[in-house]
């Protein structure tokens, strides 16, 4: 916890001069969404408020909106933790991911499409394989859907997803083998961005479609192997 706390700290300046709980729930979210926390993690109120310098009931409201996001929990006499995903908390993220991302792709206009952010994303997986970051490669793998769906230019969609995507990284943290889920994931995101790059989006959302459902298949099995067994 004490280096989760460090980087807090860092993100201390982002409050501002108010500190207001949806700003303190933003840069929770985020680090959960960049594997700061682990699921079953339990937060400490005067560590995380100290790191930030908040007060005990801005960051209870923040906790609370994040357990609204189902984010995080609430147990009673025990305090508050991050959350464990179930089989079907990750079924139900990639549904809600499919309906999002693929109309997204079928939404846009005409070509050429903002894609330097997607490029971006790219290249922070090639440097995260480079250095055999395989958990930095799933950051990155966000970030490349995450920006996919700030083309469509909608601050309801992008609030949406930004929940989405930071359940999505505590259902990551169960797989133990993170190079075999991420590594063939950043070659379909490069076929993705040339897609959109020709402008072809039948194309685009094709590959997206097949995308998540082999990564959905993949998770469910890593679930069922090591969270649900089978009798």
């Amino acid at each position: 916890m004490t280096e989760q706390l460090t980087g807090l700290a860092s993100d201390r300046a982002l409050l501002g001069r108010t500190s207001t709980a949806e700003r303190v729930s933003d840069i929770l979210r985020s680090r959960i969404a960049e594997g700061y926390f682990a699921p079953g993690t339990r937060l400490s109120e005067d560590g995380i408020g100290g790191a930030l310098g908040v007060s005990r009931n801005t960051l209870r409201e923040a906790f609370r909106l994040l357990t609204h996001e189902r984010l995080l929990v609430h147990e009673l006499n025990r305090g508050v933790f991050v959350r464990v995903l179930t089989v079907e908390d990750v079924q139900d993220i990639y549904r809600t991911r499919g309906l999002v991302e693929r109309a997204v792709v079928r939404g846009l206009g005409d070509p050429p499409y903002a894609l330097d952010r997607m490029t971006e994303a790219v290249e922070e997986g090639r440097r995260a394989v480079r250095d055999g970051d395989w958990n930095g490669l799933g950051t990155a793998n966000i970030h490349f859907h995450r920006e996919l769906v700030a083309l469509a230019g909608s601050e309801r969609t992008d609030e949406l997803m930004r929940s989405v995507f930071a359940e999505l990284r505590l259902a990551f943290h169960v797989v133990d083998d993170p190079r075999a889920l991420h590594e063939p994931y950043l070659t379909r995101n490069q076929q993705i961005l040339a897609a959109l790059r020709t402008g072809d989006r039948p194309r685009a959302e094709t590959l997206l479609e097949a995308y998540l459902h082999d990564s959905l298949t993949r998770m469910v099995e890593v679930y069922h192997r090591r969270v649900n067994p089978e009798p």
